[in-house]
């Protein structure tokens, strides 16, 4: 009798620890929720900036998405811009004259979109799915006319040239968030973005933040772009 209990007592140890061992390896298994931000860059392509833009996200490890302008798409740049893309970046549509597109009609509009995504699908082989109005401008008549996501994101106003690269550093750790898309720009001249980017890419890593494109951004979150509506985080618009 005993022995029989003694045996008893091993087996259910043995159904214990079993169940335990599988519960630690479901929870070592379980998925993480992680934060996720998108750097996005308008104004390109050219081959000054957007290439040290490209090599700082290298030198980095991840990945942006570049929302260009259809008049500076040019066979030069265009090896840039399938640079990105071939490094797993996306390629959007910023407009082609980057006029402000709530003064022009609505074949005007569909001219400029038109225009650069031809560019794009030229050089590159894909359509884009997203836009960025220029100056963030847009009314209805764009919505209407315009079969893309809308894209803005937050700045750092790093177009100004008076904003330092350690100001633009600080601006862009101060509103990272959970859903972030980042609004900077690569166009010539702007140095200070990516030396920015060299100090924020390391240290948003350490807080435990991704970076993602904009169009894995919203994949990841399980959200569906919305017609008439224009997205600058998606967990909060």
């Amino acid at each position: 009798m005993k022995n029989f209990i003694l045996f008893l007592l091993s087996v259910c140890l043995l159904v214990s620890c079993g169940t335990n061992k599988k519960k630690a390896e479901n929870e070592t298994l379980a998925p993480v929720e992680q934060k996720l931000v998108a750097l996005s860059f308008d104004d390109g392509p050219n081959t000054s900036t957007t290439v040290q833009m490209l090599n700082m996200l290298e030198k980095h490890g991840v990945k942006g998405s570049f929302y260009v302008i259809g008049r500076n798409i040019n066979d030069s740049s265009a090896v840039v811009m399938k640079r990105a893309f071939d490094m797993g970046c996306d390629i959007q549509n910023h407009s082609f004259s980057h006029a402000n597109m709530k003064e022009l009609s609505a074949e005007e509009i569909k001219d400029e979109i038109q225009k650069t995504t031809d560019l794009i699908v030229k050089y590159v082989g894909v359509q884009p799915t997203f836009f960025r109005p220029p100056f963030i401008s847009y009314n209805q008549l764009m919505y209407d006319n315009i079969d893309l996501t809308f894209i803005s994101g937050m700045g750092v106003e790093d177009w100004m040239p008076s904003v330092t690269a350690e100001e633009r550093a600080k601006r862009m750790m101060d509103m990272a968030a959970d859903g972030l898309i980042y609004l900077l720009h690569d166009m010539p001249g702007n140095e200070a973005t990516v030396q920015a980017l060299d100090v924020v890419i390391p240290e948003l890593k350490k807080q435990g933040y991704r970076f993602v494109t904009v169009p894995e951004l919203f994949k990841a979150k399980n959200i569906t772009p919305q017609r008439n509506k224009i997205y600058s985080n998606i967990l909060t618009d």
